[in-house]
């Protein structure tokens, strides 16, 4: 063979001094488009790896942590005590007035407010819960249906 099959690459020997004299190449052939794409896929991505890394911070100087011994820790606030369930004969009346539909619908508003609707619709709702509504204002289970906390 001639000059040309004495080079491993086959290629032209005038061609391989131009590129090493510095010619129209400047730097190594680009990889082909298939070759990119395996590389990358080969790769796996993390989520972290779209969000840039944030050093933490040391302690402030004289801010040791503390070993051994447990932290104080304030007491909670003071809290006014739950107040005392009401009469099982109170929560069975106000049940029958829940499930009693002369009244209306009852999820959505309190119990108070279907006894003045239905008082306001002339529909005589009984007194005496109205009493007991008024009395136990502040207890969620006198003032609420049985539906309260259901999710409408």
């Amino acid at each position: 063979m001639g000059v040309a099959g004495d080079h491993q690459d086959g290629g032209d020997s005038a061609q391989s001094d131009r590129d090493s004299r510095g010619g129209d190449r400047t730097g190594p052939p680009p990889p082909p488009a298939a070759a990119l794409s395996r590389s990358a896929m080969e790769q796996p991505r993390l989520i972290t790896d779209s969000f840039p890394r944030r050093r933490r911070t040391g302690r402030a100087p004289g801010r040791a942590k503390r070993r051994g011994c447990p932290r104080p820790r304030a007491p909670p606030p003071a809290e006014d005590p739950p107040p005392p369930p009401p009469d099982q004969t109170l929560l069975e009346m106000l049940r029958r007035f829940d499930l009693a539909w002369e009244y209306g619908p009852c999820t959505g508003i309190t119990r108070l407010q279907r006894w003045e609707r239905a008082q306001a619709l002339g529909l005589s709702p009984p007194g005496p819960v109205r009493d007991a509504l008024l009395e136990h204002r502040d207890n969620p289970d006198v003032t609420y249906s049985l539906w309260h906390e259901y999710a409408i």
